[in-house]
């Protein structure tokens, strides 16, 4: 399979955004190529999650960093590529976290979603991974696995906020 990362991808109406990504059947080198560079645009653009969509590829791959939110600091932990994501569990407590998209520039909004989530995903040397995200980390890696499935923050938009001029 050729992979390539074209722009990013932008528009609620968008066809490439709207669409049910496919599933990974084999993890190449050109996959982990293309993986890497979702990575590098992310911190590019400035992002904390981008989805493969987002560059122009229909694939269930998900670029993610990891944060610890002290106080007023945000530390980077780690990042992850998700290959094939799955959210196996979901907590009944739910958060409202701002959110704002790459693909969604200058639109923000409150959206509810699941406080902590288990995960299940292949790392990019094809190994089954199963961890558990809370708060921050969760709000992002269920914003990127929507994208996987076409949906975006905004149709789940508790309280929009008025867009920057």
């Amino acid at each position: 399979m050729n992979y390539a990362v074209k722009k990013i991808q932008t528009g609620m109406n968008n066809p490439i955004l709207r669409s049910i990504s496919e599933e990974i059947q084999e993890i190449s080198q050109e996959l982990v190529e293309f993986c890497n560079k979702l990575l590098m645009l992310m911190y590019q653009n400035k992002g904390v999650g981008l989805a493969a969509p987002q560059v122009g590829e229909n694939i269930r791959v998900i670029a993610t960093s990891q944060r610890d939110k002290k106080k007023t600091k945000d530390k980077l932990l780690w990042t992850t590529v998700m290959i094939n994501p799955k959210i196996l569990d979901r907590s009944k407590e739910t958060i409202l976290w701002e959110e704002a998209c790459i693909s969604l520039p200058n639109c923000t909004g409150m959206v509810k979603r699941h406080r902590a989530i288990t995960v299940e995903f292949l790392d990019l040397k094809g190994k089954k991974q199963n961890k558990k995200y809370k708060e921050f980390n969760a709000v992002v890696i269920q914003h990127e696995i929507d994208h996987l499935d076409g949906i975006l923050f905004m149709d789940k938009v508790v309280k929009p906020k008025p867009g920057k001029k």
